[in-house]
């Protein structure tokens, strides 16, 4: 019936059902009643995830790949080809990265359509001297969106991972272009693990999952809405009250803070 109604061979129904089981649909097949949809697939569908933004700036276009090396190198190159603000708020996603990384160039494991592998382009009207606070802005961002998910007390450790139960589970890498007083853009890179079902055997002992943690299958779509709608909210608190309040946020969510004398320059 589906091949008759769309004018195409039981042969190419078939194809497309098997493209659709492969990224994630889960469809039972009958012989003799056709085809029925149990689960659509976790994907992190641009459209979708722009309907929950309404006229935010970050997120307002957002980019998706299947596999890529690293949302933060595509990223970049969009920031570096735009010669207006046409970039800024860009987020570039990515169910699989193969080549994702954190600070110091270490690798990030980004398992297939199991975390939200993300890399926001921002233009801020801020000098370079600032752009720390935007790491610190990210983290108390990405802090509120696992809180919220979780319901579990999440620790920030400086000045990108965050922690459940002392072991990573979001990790921020932010890199820029800037020359000695302007700043051109910034790319906020941010990595969470969500429904990972278990960490490789060389990181079970400092890394874990939402799902690891809770138990709970989450809906990556609106881990990712959640994330997006926090950097909004927290990039406007920057940019209207400057980084003071920010700081103080981050201290108070990050017990290597707690006891510390903190010294910002800017």
């Amino acid at each position: 019936k589906i091949a008759s109604e769309i004018g195409v061979t039981r042969s190419t129904v078939w194809k497309w059902i098997e493209e659709l089981r492969a990224l994630g649909a889960q469809i039972k097949g009958h012989p003799s009643s056709g085809y029925q949809l149990q689960k659509l697939p976790d994907l992190l569908v641009p459209s979708l995830v722009r309907r929950e933004l309404g006229d935010a700036e970050i997120g307002r276009k957002v980019i998706h790949y299947f596999r890529i090396g690293s949302t933060n190198d595509v990223a970049l190159a969009l920031a570096a080809a735009d010669k207006g603000r046409s970039a800024h708020g860009t987020v570039v996603v990515a169910e699989e990265q193969t080549a994702g990384r954190g600070r110091f160039a270490r690798t990030w494991y980004s398992e297939k359509s199991s975390g939200i592998y993300s890399s926001v382009i921002l233009r801020p009207p801020l000098s370079p001297a600032s752009a720390p606070a935007l790491t610190l802005m990210a983290g108390v961002a990405a802090h509120a969106t696992v809180s919220s998910a979780t319901g579990l007390p999440v620790d920030i450790r400086w000045p990108n991972d965050l922690l459940l139960n002392g072991k990573k589970v979001c990790g921020i890498l932010t890199e820029m272009n800037a020359e000695l007083d302007r700043l051109h853009s910034v790319v906020l890179g941010i990595g969470i693990n969500v429904n990972h079902r278990e960490m490789p055997p060389e990181l079970r002992a400092i890394a874990t999952s939402l799902r690891i943690e809770t138990g709970k299958v989450y809906s990556r779509a609106q881990v990712l809405v959640s994330l997006l709608k926090e950097l909004e909210r927290h990039y406007r608190l920057l940019l209207e009250s400057g980084a003071a309040p920010i700081i103080e946020r981050w201290a108070a969510r990050s017990t290597y803070a707690k006891g510390k004398r903190i010294r910002v320059l800017a």
